[in-house]
């Protein structure tokens, strides 16, 4: 990338980043944010085919999307990762575009899904927390600043915060299936049998949006690829050792829930939880207090999957904001002492909260809200790649004499085919997010909208279209107010905007 494409303020803004994320940190950074404990019961409420769906995207999806990934992140190296990428490929425009939708995905998740699933989970595991009530307002507004805080801080601080919550979820799990295997030895499991796990179309078109955000995100560290050591050589192999550990994580905890609970009983906003506490009774007197501390490591751990979602996507959106495309210089300013961008993490914090209050206005019960406002979560974050998964086949031949750390094992028309495969996956889940119910009649399925959801369509859509319409005017607003920065160019004698992770040697 060129000096003449860059801002003097994104020079001066990447000289505040501070150089602290190691191979460890990458790895457990990409778990705590993309292993969502939180889908899993929604995914499995599907019944046995949901464990054939993740099976299926895991290969038909994850194996490709890895490849591209792994390629297109450790090659284009710098803070700001995706909107980088799109903007190299597509221009400012796009580039802002795809930056609003992937960050406002997570202040919408955190405080439209986390925030609830985890007060659900304090409510009935750890003490009661009636559902409206004042307390519940009050936990729900102090889990969202909490992960606000927590993506304030340097990261040489803050990155131990994503790491105990990826260590705590990968322990969490492993007790889960341990346990389950001794519940089954002492109480028998369901009886699954072979075709309850045949695929159908009624899953297909539920669980592709679920299992896509679930697998999406593993390049999301390229965000603050200025803060790492060595982002060539770490990215490829946290993104492919992520993608492997993530599908085992997804696949093994569904089968288990699947054995232990009837399809019925799977639910989104407590399903997991549900699980634990049927296969926790084999340890007698003790399962009490062993459920009650497993409910505080998965209320812990969610709050560190947000922090982590906050950590990646604020840099990348104040990043886009210094570089002209998104409400000009304010939200762009990385703080010198803690080099975090304090401006958006606090616009974060703010829009996680004003969410939460409306998505209960708009929905009103938890396990409505949960499953609505992770559908526009999904539907944004989904969105996004329409544009990121185009750009990076763009610059796979855009820029074919750069150097490459790692390629994907295929030629140009080979990864143009596995980001077109990618692609179209990404568009079908788009659509049935953001209008569930419209191609279940093509194939001549039933489709009752307020059992699905809990909800009627159009407090569903007012919210999902208004979301999108929110974020576009938003965005254009912030890219018209960014103007005055993109008129400042950088002093040719300057470092440039990527510093010395420059990867666009030899680019015009």
């Amino acid at each position: 990338m060129s000096d003449g494409d860059s801002t003097a303020l994104a020079n001066e803004q990447t000289k505040n980043l501070k150089k602290t994320l190691g191979r460890f940190d990458i790895v457990f950074l990409v778990m705590s944010a993309v292993l969502g404990i939180e889908t899993l019961a929604e995914t499995a409420s599907f019944g046995s085919e949901t464990f054939t769906w993740t099976l299926v995207l895991a290969v038909v999806f994850l194996v490709p999307y890895g490849f591209i990934f792994a390629e297109t992140g450790s090659t284009f190296i710098g803070e700001g990762g995706a909107y980088l990428w799109v903007r190299q490929a597509f221009g400012r425009p796009a580039g802002a575009l795809a930056s609003i939708l992937s960050w406002i995905t997570q202040p919408v998740w955190v405080g439209g899904s986390m925030a609830f699933l985890a007060s659900a989970t304090w409510d009935q595991f750890i003490s009661p927390l009636p559902a409206g009530s004042v307390a519940d307002y009050v936990f729900k507004i102090v889990f969202i600043w909490v992960t606000v805080i927590a993506a304030i801080l340097s990261l040489s601080r803050a990155k131990w915060i994503p790491s105990l919550g990826a260590i705590l979820k990968i322990v969490f799990l492993a007790f889960f299936l341990f346990t389950t295997v001794l519940y089954a030895v002492k109480h028998g499991v369901a009886q699954l049998s072979l075709g309850s796990f045949s695929p159908t179309m009624t899953g297909f078109l539920g669980l592709t949006p679920l299992l896509l955000f679930a697998y999406l995100g593993f390049e999301s560290t390229n965000s603050a690829s200025g803060e790492m050591k060595d982002p060539k050589k770490d990215i490829p192999v946290s993104i492919l050792r992520s993608g492997v550990t993530a599908a085992a994580c997804y696949l093994l905890p569904i089968l288990a829930m699947l054995l232990v609970l009837p399809k019925t009983k799977i639910t989104g906003i407590g399903g997991l939880m549900d699980a634990v506490r049927t296969v926790f009774g084999v340890y007698g007197p003790a399962a009490n207090a062993m459920v009650f501390i497993a409910a505080v490591i998965f209320v812990v751990a969610l709050a560190s999957q947000g922090a982590a979602w906050m950590i990646i996507s604020d840099r990348m959106q104040a990043l886009a904001a210094a570089d002209g495309s998104f409400f000009g210089g304010f939200f762009g300013k990385f703080h010198r002492t803690l080099g975090t961008p304090i401006h958006v993490n606090l616009l974060s914090g703010a829009v996680a909260t004003g969410f939460m209050l409306v998505a209960i206005q708009l929905t009103g019960t938890s396990a409505a809200v949960f499953g609505v406002v992770l559908s526009i979560s999904i539907s944004t974050f989904l969105l996004s790649y329409l544009l990121i998964i185009p750009a990076a086949i763009k610059l796979r031949t855009a820029y074919p004499d750069v150097e490459r750390p790692f390629r994907a094992p295929v030629n140009d028309t080979g990864f143009r085919i596995l980001g077109i495969i990618c692609f179209a996956w990404v568009v079908l889940g788009s659509w049935v997010t953001v209008f569930p119910g419209t191609l279940e009649p093509l194939f001549g399925l039933s489709y009752d909208f307020k059992d699905n959801w809990g909800v009627g369509r159009l407090p569903f859509e007012i919210l999902t279209l208004g979301t999108l319409a929110f974020l576009i005017i938003l965005g254009l607003v912030g890219y018209v107010r960014g103007k005055h920065i993109r008129a400042h160019k950088p002093n040719p004698e300057a470092s440039e905007l990527l510093d010395d992770n420059e990867p666009y040697e030899g680019a015009s």
